[in-house]
């Protein structure tokens, strides 16, 4: 994703998508439009749409409904923009994944800073799920070094975890015994030290250390792991 927010503004009424275009590139943001959510669909299928700011009540399909349809598939931020101010359509709204509710009488500025308080939200949140590694049944948390086998923690020492580390993070590469020396005992030692580690490691994370799933044999060579 670019260092730009693209937001798509979707309402059947003109004035208010080129107001809130106008508002939105002011500030720094590239804007996509639609009238009604058929080209709406379109729209979002065919960009990188960063938020969407959607009306609810338009012809054909309404917002509530292009809202569930999104949320299918896609976890982008979606904000209602409504004439409606009752406490039913708010509530239905972000019952169905929006994460704001506006009433149309805000002004322009706190719509804007609105959105960018729920994409800075988001953007939290990315960076905290870019920092963990998950492999089905074997998840590993980079930023509490918390790793978990079906969703439950397990202890590992610390070298463990820098073993299980560094394999995890770079899936498919060969690590030379003469690799994991160098790095892990300062060169120090042969291939049973690794093997030994690895063997604890392997009891630990794997569903049959006989036949593991995750950290695999490259015969004469090393490992690698499995990522797939």
């Amino acid at each position: 994703m670019n260092n730009i927010n693209t937001i798509l503004v979707i309402d059947d009424d003109k004035s208010i998508v080129e107001l809130m275009r106008d508002f939105f590139e002011n500030d720094g943001f590239h804007v996509k439009t639609a009238y009604d959510t058929a080209h709406a669909l379109t729209v979002f299928e065919q960009n990188p749409i960063h938020c969407i700011l959607l009306d609810i009540m338009m012809p054909g399909e309404n917002g509530f409904e292009f809202c569930r349809r999104i949320r299918k598939d896609s976890n982008v931020p979606i904000l209602f923009l409504s004439a409606r101010s009752n406490d039913v359509d708010k509530i239905r709204g972000l019952g169905l994944g929006g994460d704001d509710y506006i009433v149309k009488n805000a002004s322009p500025g706190e719509i804007v800073a609105r959105v960018k308080a729920v994409l800075r939200r988001s953007n939290s949140q990315e960076a905290i799920n870019s920092k963990l590694l998950d492999y089905g049944r074997l998840a590993i948390n980079l930023t509490t070094r918390e790793v978990l086998i079906n969703g439950k923690s397990i202890s590992l020492t610390p070298k463990e975890y820098d073993l299980l580390q560094l394999f995890a993070e770079h899936p498919k590469y060969v690590f030379t015994y003469d690799q994991l020396l160098d790095k892990f005992w300062e060169g120090i030692g042969d291939k049973h030290t690794i093997r030994v580690h690895l063997s604890r490691l392997r009891e630990k994370i794997e569903f049959d250390p006989n036949d593991p799933q995750y950290i695999i044999n490259v015969w004469g060579i090393g490992y690698r792991f499995k990522g797939e």
